[in-house]
């Protein structure tokens, strides 16, 4: 996925409300750019870090910058990490169309936002001829505590249980389900931050005990544009 328009280069100043950010652009102006995560984002809102923008002025946005990468210091060096919790799905979209998720191989479509359970909808129903239909979530990952240990969430994150679920009644009553986790950074493997949410992790592994597949891509960010990459472990 390449971004529409070149990014604009700021320093963080701080961020604040959930999705509200401060930020110094290279003439000394200070603007408010919307911060499109809600998450605690831990590690990555650091004040003075390196920060890149994307505009997106239009009639109907309040903010003209929408915060897309940051710069952080992560164990193991520093590298560009994505923040946007808005781009996993399209990465996603835009990978499979490109035969690049072997975990998908033998469908051929995939239908966003499908209604299921009794409150929930799915980020895709893949489909395909002579193939069973499967229920994908996509999940966001940006925090690494440990050298090339991707983890998620960064925070409690009741809805994604909620998910996980889900996706194992629909295996249960004989369907197909799936996550994909969008490390956007680059990691070697993927685990659940038990620490920072136990009830997301309990159930995460009876969803995978109950046969819901679980699979983590990172991807390869640098200024002009993400790209999921290969697979990495799910420990």
């Amino acid at each position: 996925m390449r971004f529409p328009s070149p990014l604009i280069e700021a320093r963080l100043v701080r961020r604040y409300k959930r999705f509200l950010a401060d930020l110094q652009l290279a003439d000394g102006s200070v603007i408010t750019a919307h911060c499109p995560n809600p998450g605690a984002m831990l590690g990555l809102a650091v004040p003075g870090a390196r920060a890149l923008l994307s505009d997106v002025r239009g009639p109907t946005r309040k903010l003209p910058f929408s915060w897309e990468l940051v710069e952080a210091d992560l164990p193991g060096g520093r590298q560009w990490v994505g923040i946007n919790t808005m781009r996993p799905n399209a990465l996603v979209a835009e990978a499979f169309a490109a035969g690049g998720l072997p975990c998908l191989a033998g469908y051929t479509g995939l239908r966003p936002e499908v209604r299921y359970a009794r409150a929930s909808r799915v980020d895709f129903l893949a489909t395909g001829e002579g193939m069973p239909p499967c229920h994908v979530e996509v999940k966001n990952c940006h925090l690494m505590r440990s050298p090339g240990l991707a983890e998620f969430p960064d925070c409690v994150a009741a809805r994604s249980a909620r998910h996980m679920t889900d996706l194992a009644a629909v295996v249960e009553a004989g369907g197909r389900a799936m996550v994909i986790i969008v490390v956007q950074m680059w990691a070697d493997r993927f685990d659940a931050a038990r620490d920072l949410d136990p009830a997301f992790d309990r159930a995460l592994q009876a969803a995978r005990a109950a046969g819901v597949a679980v699979h983590a891509h990172r991807c390869r960010i640098d200024p002009v544009g993400i790209a999921v990459a290969d697979a990495i472990p799910v420990l």
